[in-house]
């Protein structure tokens, strides 16, 4: 049986162009974030801040050889990160005490005014890219025709959780389609974590208090609406992680093709129409 490949239009151009955008806000934010976050690397649950007893931490203490240790803490117990988180050589090749290391933040070295000028700048950015790509959503029906699951999305769940255990993946048309586990990810991300993550950010202004006053009340206190932020910053680390494998085990080229120019390549089996002598007869009966 041969094959035959045809190209399809994947992804609009709005879908596009949110897409990049958000790609280099995000890192930016990131990196930049780290380097707010290595300005006093503790983090709190409620209102205040417990500098004695922080749910997380990222700190050095010297060993027996007097050598630096990296240490994070989580909720009073800590494990050694050395050389990764903690401590890490500076430019120099000098073991530092410095939460994460300069290679991950926007500026490389430590500069609490320059990664806000950085990380504000960016995070208007992101939220407008936000609110555009929601509108057009709104307007082209793109969440109801490509991303709302359906009843046969949901019955075929575990099908599909069952497949990507395997690294089976569609062929054909369904390839260039969303599945279940696509849908419910992207919708998560769309809806969830990024609003989230950006009215989390918000809450951590003081001027933002009387408008955010409410959820402020309900995570607990802006510390731990710092926490979250946090905590939903590095839910996307992971969500890019996965996404960025799954593009690597389902065809890198043609999957930044689709995404570059909305063009995706299908491949299709081709059926011989010769029909074997006992088909015929069975057929003829």
């Amino acid at each position: 049986m041969q094959g035959s490949e045809r190209s399809t239009y994947k992804h609009r151009l709005p879908v596009r162009l949110s897409h990049w955008l958000n790609v280099i806000c995000f890192f930016i934010l990131l990196g930049s974030g780290l380097n707010i976050f290595n300005a006093h690397p503790k983090l709190y649950w409620g209102q205040f801040s417990h500098f004695e007893t922080p749910v997380f931490w990222l700190h050095a203490n010297y060993g027996e050889q007097r050598e630096l240790i990296g240490l994070m803490q989580i909720a009073g117990k800590d494990f050694n990160t050395t050389g990764v988180l903690g401590v890490s050589n500076n430019m120099k090749g000098k073991p530092t005490a410095v939460g994460f290391p300069g290679w991950s933040t926007i500026p490389s070295g430590r500069n609490l005014a320059d990664a806000r000028l950085w990380h504000f700048f960016f995070a208007w950015i992101f939220v407008v890219n936000g609110l555009l790509f929601l509108f057009w959503t709104w307007r082209s029906k793109h969440y109801s025709r490509d991303l709302n699951p359906s009843t046969a999305d949901w019955r075929g769940i575990f099908k599909s959780i069952w497949e990507h255990m395997r690294f089976k993946h569609p062929e054909g048309e369904a390839a260039a389609r969303y599945n279940i586990l696509q849908k419910l990810a992207y919708v998560s991300v769309i809806y969830i974590f990024l609003p989230g993550l950006v009215l989390l950010g918000l809450c951590m202004s003081p001027l933002m208090g009387s408008v955010l006053g409410w959820l402020l009340d309900l995570v607990g206190g802006r510390q731990s609406a710092r926490t979250l932020h946090f905590i939903f910053a590095w839910l996307m680390v992971a969500f890019i992680a996965i996404h960025v494998f799954m593009v690597l085990i389902t065809g890198p080229i043609n999957q930044i093709r689709s995404m570059i120019t909305g063009r995706y390549k299908i491949h299709e089996p081709v059926v011989s129409d010769t029909v074997p002598v006992q088909e015929k007869i069975h057929v003829q009966e």
